[in-house]
């Protein structure tokens, strides 16, 4: 019976600590008051957030014509990028950024997939068995993820929408997780 008692205790621990693990992951990112309104400029960009929130945070979640987009704050400039992994739409907004070759990245934390900042690119790293002494290389898979253009005036972020006429493997899990189907960052 104690066994029993000790057991339900430690089940109802794990399931608080679990609770505030998530309850605190909620605050990790910081959410664009524009998720729910859009505000779109004349020349059509999409208000995203504050300069100094984004800085502050290092990344925000924002809605870019019903698509969930990630802004990143890293090392001085602004990146933007679907926010759902190319491979299986693992949650950017999650990743950590590396340094890799000389390219800011964004690691996925589902499947430790490897995208830069600046192209969208997938990296992978690789050898040449041909090679005397094969020595590991990054090496691009091409564009996979979709990036959006970041402009900053007046203190404003905003996002340009994306260009559909050219498509990204990442359009498959942001057409997914459009206008809140399933989305982590709810």
């Amino acid at each position: 019976m104690l066994d029993l008692i000790i057991l339900s205790v430690h089940f109802f621990l794990c399931f608080l600590i679990s609770v505030m693990i998530w309850w605190s992951s909620k605050d990790m990112v910081l959410h664009s008051p524009s998720k729910e309104t859009v505000e779109m400029e004349p020349d059509g960009l999409v208000f995203v957030g504050k300069e100094d929130d984004i800085k502050k945070s290092q990344r925000i979640t924002a809605k870019v014509n019903g698509r969930e987009v990630v802004i990143f704050y890293h090392e001085g400039r602004f990146h933007a990028m679907d926010s759902r992994c190319y491979h299986e739409g693992g949650p950017l907004y999650l990743g950590e950024i590396e340094d890799i070759d000389g390219q800011p990245c964004v690691i996925c934390p589902w499947h430790k997939y490897t995208i830069t900042l600046e192209t969208g690119e997938g990296l992978y790293e690789g050898i040449n068995p041909l090679e005397p002494s094969p020595t590991p290389r990054w090496q691009s898979k091409g564009v996979k993820q979709r990036i959006h253009k970041v402009t900053v005036n007046n203190g404003n972020v905003y996002v340009s929408p994306p260009d559909l006429s050219v498509s990204f493997d990442s359009d498959y899990f942001a057409e997914k997780y459009k206008n809140g189907g399933d989305l982590a960052t709810k």
